[in-house]
């Protein structure tokens, strides 16, 4: 089995989220594990799991379905993208090896390109240059300047461009603050991210949400079992006391391995979302036990 998690950068329309939702479900075999918008990130996370074919042809699908209904050039949100399917990522589940999802990035790239002419850059493991392993080195206003690893032109008028990659499991963390200071919640992701000094396997940046009216640190964590996850939690509130502020609760995006909740169990606690049915493998049991 692999796992696709693709992000597209709609999250303020339900009925278009709603669509992609319903045209990546309606491929056979693929368990459509969850989904969940954000209007101020203005982007929605969607998270599937299946044989290795029907997961390509998922994200395809998903893919087209966003060119269809997404105008990219009048897309705002405080999350940066590049794409209407903006980031499209295989991740080996199982028995499946890396390898598995290096080449099903490669072929949904090549259907993307093929089907919708969208042009693909691709990421992490399935980078073709060493340039492009790191995703936000790619994920640019003017990308790298360099073209595109499928097609022939930079970006589509409409659908920009997207990101296809492989890697292992990533688990998306965010954590609201008591403040509306966007630059606090900027001091605090610089604080902890790896790119500054921070924690290894650490990727974070600082944001006003106008929905919830406060700052938030949203956090990508690309190794938990490399990563003190207790200690990022435990800085973050330490630092946010330093500025005058608090804490008050964290937010899981998506799904995250049982492994990674058995390590840190009260890391993911502190989520207001939590539930069992975040763990991946409690999800996928579930959705086997209704069909």
């Amino acid at each position: 089995m692999l796992e696709c998690v693709p992000n597209f950068s709609e999250g303020r329309n339900p009925e278009i989220v709603r669509a992609i939702a319903d045209t990546i479900e309606q491929t056979p075999e693929l368990l459509l594990l969850g989904w969940e918008s954000d209007p101020d990130h203005n982007r929605s996370v969607m998270t599937f799991a299946g044989p290795p074919n029907a997961v390509v042809e998922a994200a395809v699908r998903g893919a087209g379905k966003a060119a269809q209904l997404i105008d990219l050039s009048a897309h705002q949100g405080v999350h940066p993208r590049v794409g209407a399917a903006d980031v499209i990522p295989f991740v080996p589940l199982g028995e499946s090896a890396m390898e598995d999802a290096v080449k099903a990035a490669h072929q949904a790239g090549e259907e993307i390109w093929r089907r919708y002419g969208i042009p693909v850059y691709f990421y992490e493991h399935a980078a073709r240059s060493v340039g492009r392993k790191r995703l936000e080195k790619v994920r640019r206003k003017e990308f790298d300047g360099a073209p595109p690893d499928v097609g022939n032109l930079i970006e589509h008028p409409k659908a920009g461009a997207s990101m296809v990659g492989a890697r292992g499991f990533l688990i998306a963390y965010n954590v609201q603050l008591a403040t509306r200071d966007a630059a606090v919640a900027q001091a605090i992701a610089r604080k902890i991210r790896e790119s500054s000094g921070g924690f290894p396997h650490v990727k974070a940046m600082g944001l006003y949400l106008a929905s919830r009216d406060c700052a938030q640190v949203s956090m990508n964590l690309t190794n938990f079992e490399q990563t003190p996850l207790d200690r990022v939690w435990e800085t973050i509130a330490a630092e946010a006391r330093n500025h005058g502020t608090e804490a008050t609760a964290g937010e899981i995006i998506g799904f995250i391995p049982r492994r990674a909740f058995e390590m840190a169990p009260e890391f993911f606690r502190r989520a207001e979302n939590f539930s069992e049915s975040r763990i991946l493998e409690a999800r996928i049991a579930e959705l086997l036990r209704s069909k």
